[in-house]
């Protein structure tokens, strides 16, 4: 067993695609949330500065996840280096996300469709930061098409590049970073100093995916009938304006892309936050440019998959 079997990674991706993330599967993202949660009381309580704490929990958190995958695999290989293959196979799909992003977008989407603006709004809410109660239905197409495109780096590539380069240890250990990032990475009276290190861990590593990301949905664009030079032009144009250095470069892709705009005004915590705009509004978001979000990122996803295969075969 390699860190890096094709095998294993197109075994990951087939079951991602053909199960997604059922509820009866025992996720690791839900063990580490619940040791980040029962860590985090355990440093508060300590009295200590609360940006070493912070840091402490990261290293805690991302040691722990790798530690155990590493103990999983090698424990299951000298069992049997198929039964050591079976376990790779089983971590290495449980840091994909595509379907479920799918599955869980496409809720919100029919729901819309069928006019039910209040479920649509309770659906958002499982897959959003920002509030969903006031939010009419162009901006429930925005907040959809946003979150496709966000989640198609933090939730597809990034985790898919980190398995071809390191397998599933490093595969979880990134999903670690993310988790921690979505539980403590705020920047609030909470969390501000506990999670600065847990914040700026999870840009650091998703700078490169972010880009390959925007990269990889302008070149499969024409594949979903899209703009791949407005896509291009986007990227380049409004692809900083986000808070976040990473964030907004594959929704300015995507921007681009589908011909709408994305950003502006959305609440948080009853808190209006005005976002810089990227791409133009030449096309209303409709169910339409959810459907294109949503190819952009099974093209990106398959496009990197098909680079992969390529580069073990030259190396060969």
């Amino acid at each position: 067993m390699t860190p890096v079997s094709p095998a294993i990674i197109l075994g990951a991706l087939l079951l991602d695609l053909l199960l997604g993330d059922p509820r009866w599967f025992p996720h690791p993202v839900k063990g580490m949330g619940r040791f980040i949660t029962e860590t985090e009381g355990i440093l508060r309580q300590t009295g200590m500065n609360m940006r070493l704490a912070g840091i402490i929990l990261l290293v805690a958190t991302v040691g722990t996840v790798a530690g155990v995958a590493w103990l999983l695999l090698m424990g299951a290989s000298l069992i049997h280096p198929l039964v050591g293959d079976g376990v790779a196979l089983v971590l290495a799909y449980s840091c994909l996300a595509a379907r479920s992003l799918h599955g869980e977008s496409q809720m919100v989407a029919d729901a819309l469709t069928r006019g039910d603006l209040p479920q649509a709004r309770r659906l958002l809410s499982r897959i959003v930061g920002r509030d969903t109660e006031q939010l009419d239905e162009p901006e429930i197409w925005r907040a959809l098409v946003e979150t496709v495109a966000e989640n198609s780096s933090d939730g597809v590539i990034a985790p898919l590049l980190c398995l071809m380069v390191g397998g599933p240890i490093l595969g979880l250990a990134y999903k670690g970073v993310n988790t921690l990032d979505s539980m403590v990475g705020y920047k609030n009276d909470r969390y501000l100093r506990f999670g600065w290190a847990s914040a700026r861990c999870d840009d650091l590593v998703n700078w490169l995916p972010a880009r390959l990301t925007g990269l990889l949905m302008v070149l499969v664009a024409p594949l979903a009938a899209l703009s791949p030079g407005r896509a291009w032009r986007t990227m380049r144009r409004d692809g900083r304006n986000h808070s976040s250095p990473n964030s907004g470069i594959p929704e300015a892709a995507a921007a681009g892309a589908l011909g709408v705009q994305l950003g502006g005004t959305s609440s948080y915590f009853g808190m209006p936050v005005v976002k810089p705009t990227m791409g133009e509004p030449l096309v209303p978001l409709t169910r339409g440019s959810w459907i294109g979000a949503v190819r952009l990122m099974y093209g990106a996803e398959g496009a990197l998959t098909a680079l992969f295969l390529v580069i073990i075969r030259s190396l060969k």
